[in-house]
Formats: structure tokens, C-alpha cells, sequence
């Protein structure tokens, strides 16, 4: 039960790190190749391209655990504490909606990668690698939303 816990809290940030460590390296090796032995990597700025589009569906669920996301906190924190706390939970239920609602779209756009067959210009690597990102990173974040309201509501009633 502990590795689950572990997997809970950390699983973004660790992958968001190893993608970061694994893009710096990558493009440090291609900058090394181009301008020291005047050869240019033909994957090397696909697989940093790919790792970056990871990085940011991974990261929209790490932002609504931490509770970091896009919001206007200005006017929310004007607000009294009861009207805040309301707020809050609306603003967790449309996002949880809107997620929810991204899903099955992410899931078709990844069907449809799957049945074309399609690869990669430089890795031939197959583009459902890629294309899974949506759907992991929308499902991911509607979960960290729900666990967001799941909070609010025990926070509610302490």
C-alpha cells in the first residue's frame, strides 16, 4: 500500500523530471553534434519535441494537485471564507466536467492513431505514443480534480 501512496504523491513530478533531464540531455547531444562535429541528429529534435508534448499533458494534472492551475485568485480571496470555499468547489466541478468530458475525445483521437498506422518521420516510432499523451493527461488530471473535491468536501466539513 505504501508504493501506491508513493505512486500517488509522486508520480508527476518524477516523470516531469526524468522528461526534463532526458530533453536537456538530448538537445545538449544535438547542440555537441551540430556545432563541435558539424552533424546534425535527425531524431534528436523529434524526441525532444515528443517528451515536451508528455511534459505538458503530465503537467496539467501536477498543477491541479499542487494547486497551481490557471485561476483568478484576486477576486476569490476578497471573498468570505464560506463564499470562498463555494467557489472553489464550483470551480473544481466544471473542471472536473470539462476533463471528464475530454476523455472519450482523447480516447478516439488515439483510436484513430492506432488504426492509421501512422509513424514517426525520423524515429518511425508509432504516433499512438505520442497521441496516448492527451487521453493519460486528461484522465490523470480528472482524477487529481476529484481528489481536489474529495479535500474541499472533508476540509467543508471540519
Amino acid at each position: 500500500m505504501s508504493f501506491i501512496k508513493w505512486l500517488d504523491d509522486h508520480i508527476e513530478e518524477y516523470a516531469l523530471g526524468i522528461l526534463l533531464i532526458f530533453m536537456t540531455i538530448v538537445m545538449s547531444i544535438q547542440v555537441i553534434a551540430r556545432y563541435v562535429f558539424s552533424y546534425s541528429l535527425t531524431w534528436s529534435e523529434e524526441m525532444t519535441r515528443y517528451m515536451f508534448i508528455w511534459s505538458g499533458f503530465l503537467s496539467i494534472g501536477f498543477g491541479y494537485k499542487k494547486g497551481i492551475a490557471i485561476k483568478i485568485e484576486q477576486i476569490v480571496n476578497m471573498l468570505p471564507k464560506q463564499i470562498k470555499k463555494f467557489v472553489n468547489i464550483i470551480e473544481k466541478l466544471t473542471a472536473l466536467v470539462f476533463f471528464v468530458y475530454m476523455v472519450p475525445f482523447a480516447y478516439k483521437f488515439l483510436q484513430a492513431s492506432i488504426e492509421s498506422g501512422q509513424v514517426s518521420p525520423a524515429m518511425r516510432l508509432p504516433m499512438y505514443f505520442i497521441q496516448i499523451a492527451p487521453l493519460v493527461g486528461f484522465t490523470l488530471t480528472a482524477i487529481r480534480v476529484a481528489e481536489g473535491l474529495v479535500n474541499e468536501f472533508i476540509a467543508k466539513s471540519n
